[in-house]
């Protein structure tokens, strides 16, 4: 037996051999999936060895003895990307659609776990990866997930809370890529398909196996209005779940800072201004203050020129929501920068001066460059 330790552990990651305690009783099956830091630190307590015959030791790569590297929040998310896309492409060939998807959910989970300020960037920055109609269901997961944690919200509602955000839209699935590239106005039955698809969506995940209440109402509902004016039944405010009012704020301001095929992308200094304003037609204004507290007024993946002419991007949220940490990429001269340099929007020399859109900002370059080994592809 050798002795390992919590940097032996990846996060979100099958573990490569048999776990076990200094007794020698097994305490994690290979290919068991550890999925918060607090696990590993309760079974370090307990001690934790594998057998050096079964672990790859004289192979070297699965010597547990190298330090190993985080997971990347942008690549957990990618492959929760993927996967979901799979999964509701083929809803009915999958054996365990529930157990299945609970787990991307769990993965989504993760990632905001490991670096909230990665997880918002990607939901700004990384628009490309995936088809639009799977990446949007995981952008509002990714800010459902953190409003719900800084509402202090249970993490088994949580799971829940992810697995409607990327189950809610199965139900025009495949007709989203032609209403995202309408032009003029919608049809009678290209409307229908809209008000229709939460009910839709209902009766199909009911026919793949899922059958949680919570789950299908937020799904039902998420479109629904503080004032009666959504759909499909025009609900009014405790009449509908905390929850689906929840899922519709994140999923309103990912469609506004999200570029479609007939529009740009809202800047989401904006975005968040404009859902502020709406509070007295349809929203929460307990929620929009959650979103606005968690997410602030210049989230990471912010693209803005500083007030001594500098062009970066947001890399973490501040002490106070207008004045967030950002990284230099082009200097004042117009000039790229070789590194990132780190900037405190508070000192007035580097406060935000505008916030810009990509064609604005003009400037290539690599969320690792920016937030290391943690968004690396």
């Amino acid at each position: 037996m050798r002795r390992i330790a919590m940097s032996n552990i990846r996060i979100g990651e099958p573990l490569p051999w048999n776990v076990y305690d200094e007794k020698g009783s097994l305490l994690l099956k290979k290919g068991y999936l550890v999925e918060h830091a607090h696990q590993v630190e309760a079974l370090v307590e307990r001690g934790l060895f594998v057998e050096t015959s079964s672990s790859g030791f004289c192979r070297g790569t699965d010597d547990p003895s190298k330090e190993q590297e985080a997971p990347s929040v942008l690549r957990l998310i990618n492959l929760a990307d993927n996967r979901l896309e799979r999964l509701l492409f083929g809803l009915n060939s999958e054996p365990d659609f529930p157990g299945t998807l609970l787990e991307v959910a769990k993965s989504v989970i993760l990632a905001t776990e490991l670096n909230p300020d990665i997880a918002i960037a990607c939901v700004l920055l990384n628009q490309q990866a995936g088809s639009y109609p799977v990446r949007h269901c995981v952008d509002t997961a990714v800010i459902s997930i953190l409003i719900a944690r800084s509402m202090a919200i249970e993490p088994e509602e949580i799971s829940m809370i992810a697995a409607a955000a990327l189950t809610m839209n199965v139900g025009m699935l495949r007709q989203h890529a032609h209403l995202q590239g309408k032009q003029g106005a919608l049809t009678k039955e290209e409307a229908e398909i809209i008000h229709r698809h939460p009910q839709e969506s209902v009766r199909m995940l009911e026919e793949a196996g899922i059958h949680d209440p919570d789950w299908l109402s937020y799904v039902l509902c998420h479109h629904e209005n503080e004032d009666g004016s959504g759909y499909p039944s025009g609900k009014k405010g405790e009449d509908i779940p905390k929850n689906a009012r929840l899922i519709a704020l994140a999923d309103r301001y990912c469609a506004c800072v999200s570029e479609r095929k007939y529009r740009k992308s809202i800047l989401p200094n904006v975005a968040l201004r404009e859902i502020f304003l709406e509070r007295e037609k349809g929203i929460d204004p307990a929620l929009a203050a959650h979103i606005i507290k968690e997410m602030g007024i210049y989230p990471p993946g912010t693209l803005v020129r500083l007030n001594n002419g500098e062009i970066g991007v947001v890399s973490q949220k501040g002490e106070a929501a207008t004045t967030p940490i950002a990284h230099a990429l082009v200097g004042p001269r117009g000039i790229p920068l070789s590194i990132p340099v780190k900037r405190d929007t508070s000192n007035e020399m580097f406060a935000i001066k505008e916030v810009l859109d990509a064609d604005q900002a003009n400037v290539r370059f690599s969320m690792q460059q920016v937030w290391g080994k943690k968004a690396r592809l």
